[in-house]
């Protein structure tokens, strides 16, 4: 798996089930509240950092995870992708990259097109079981709750750039 990760030029991320625990909160007005874990924020920025493009690939459209994403300096955003592999293609296209140097993570059926063709998929602690049947890699640690910090720093780890980034905070 080592082999694989050295080749990422790119990770996308699903959004519900992976960067949030997959609840969907709506008040009365039918306004949409998610959780985002602020250690996988900042793992996804430092991800950036290190040469690693990232990703956002979602079935669903919410401004949250566009006002989210901004925030993490995420430029590759795709909203209201039942079909994520359109999205996949575009963005592959666009980045001039090949399947060996994508990873994805994901947590249900609809990441099984892209994970299936990815170089290395990755399914969170959390996810469905024929989800994780062909997933490469399963993170310690369930969506929204650390899932996308584990593979940031795996990926850090790995191209070994984490310990140069660790240096400005130690």
């Amino acid at each position: 798996m080592d082999a694989k990760i050295k080749a990422l030029k790119l990770v996308i991320f699903d959004v519900d089930g992976v960067l949030t625990d997959g609840g969907l909160i709506f008040d009365n007005n039918g306004e949409e509240y998610k959780r985002f874990n602020s250690q996988d924020g900042h793992g996804i920025k430092m991800l950036r950092e290190s040469g690693v493009e990232v990703a956002i690939i979602t079935a669903r459209q919410s401004k949250l995870v566009q006002n989210r994403m901004k925030q993490l300096g995420v430029v590759h955003l795709f909203q209201g992708e039942s079909n994520k592999r359109i999205a996949y293609d575009e963005l592959k296209s666009k980045l001039q990259l090949k399947d060996e140097q994508i990873a994805y993570v994901g947590d249900d059926l609809l990441d099984l097109p892209i994970m299936r063709q990815v170089s290395l998929a990755i399914a969170v602690e959390n996810a469905h079981p024929i989800v994780k049947q062909y997933a490469h890699w399963i993170t310690p640690r369930a969506g929204g709750h650390g899932a996308a910090r584990d593979v940031c720093d795996k990926v850090m780890t790995v191209q070994g750039t984490l310990e140069g980034l660790l240096q400005r905070y130690l």
